[in-house]
């Protein structure tokens, strides 16, 4: 039995009436923006690069909270469990090409989904929150004690990626790091927007408006969701295992609750349940956050305060998400 779902007409969430045309159209604009960006910020390459990675961390929030209604404050488990399945691999069985880090960032990501899901989609509301700060919480536990592996509270250092196709080093401009970032996201972002409209994306997003009538229906409600959560862990894991080539190191902030608490300031800010949404979240946040920094070193906290109040204020679905609803009003 097929489930048909209404048009989201509000909360900026996207339409599925669009196709691949439009996907491609998309996914060009974050090429063309990542190309501009390298252009014109030449000098901050290695910071656009750490903006990317957090970028894929807080897309793969998206799938799990925007699209699925799933609440969590644990995510920067997945993201941490990329970063240090990179940097294990690396250190410890020598692994230095920066593809096969990425891919062994993303199994990783996946398996920590896949454990973490299972926990945390038992609950529901408050109870599934508390759990996926427990989750969080263990993780660092866990990486801590197992010093050995992680390097602990010191960090694990000593990740060398080796030449990209053994032609490009990785450089302390970051100029390679910076490309393959932005392929890694440019590929990313257009699965995800087809993900989100093929016939799984769509059940997904009426398991999130009416669970109870989809298992009326006759489908499963918890095995999509795990499914999803494994899709989150690889979005996640590749974005911990570019952070950990670039940066050539990994601590446990990678696994910190205010990792995932960043995170959904990000979404927020820029509207959740829309790709482009988390994509303009990040950005902005990151970049004032970066900028206000600079200029102010004591005061930039209240400066990045001011911001949020002001968009929860006056942009309640976000940025991309207000200027998407006003967008679709006749």
């Amino acid at each position: 039995m097929s489930l048909t779902l209404p048009r989201l007409g509000s909360g900026g969430r996207e339409r599925p009436g669009t196709g691949l045309l439009a996907d491609c159209a998309g996914t060009l604009v974050v090429l063309l923006a990542g190309v501009a960006c390298y252009w014109l910020f030449p000098t901050s390459l290695s910071f656009l690069t750490g903006l990317i990675a957090l970028a894929l961390l807080a897309l793969s929030l998206d799938l799990v909270t925007g699209y699925g209604g799933v609440a969590t404050l644990g995510h920067a488990a997945l993201f941490g469990a990329g970063a240090y399945g990179a940097g294990i691999a690396s250190v410890h069985f020598g692994v230095g090409d920066p593809l096969l880090l990425l891919l062994v960032g993303a199994v990783c990501g996946a398996l920590a989904g896949l454990v973490s899901g299972a926990v945390i989609l038992r609950a529901h509301g408050l109870p599934q929150l508390v759990l996926s700060i427990a989750v969080v919480q263990l993780s660092v536990e866990i990486a801590n004690k197992a010093s050995g592996w992680t390097g602990g509270s010191d960090g694990l250092s000593g990740i060398r990626p080796s030449p990209l196709f053994g032609l490009y080093r990785f450089d302390l401009f970051g100029r390679t790091g910076f490309w393959l970032a932005l392929a890694v996201l440019v590929l990313t972002v257009f699965v995800l927007r087809r993900l989100v409209r093929s016939p799984f994306g769509l059940l997904v997003q009426g398991i999130r408006q009416d669970p109870v009538r989809v298992r009326a229906m006759g489908s499963p409600v918890y095995p999509v969701l795990l499914r999803l959560y494994v899709v989150s862990g690889v979005v996640a894991g590749l974005g911990g295992a570019l952070a950990a080539v670039s940066t050539r190191v990994v601590g446990l902030d990678s696994l910190s609750f205010t990792s995932s608490a960043e995170a959904l300031v990000m979404l927020a800010l820029g509207g959740v349940g829309t790709i482009w949404g988390a994509l303009v979240g990040t950005f902005v946040f990151l970049w004032f956050e970066h900028v206000v920094s600079a200029a102010n070193p004591f005061h930039w906290l209240t400066l990045v305060g001011a911001l949020l109040v002001a968009v929860v204020l006056f942009a309640p679905r976000g940025l991309y998400g207000s200027l998407a609803a006003r967008g679709r009003r006749p």
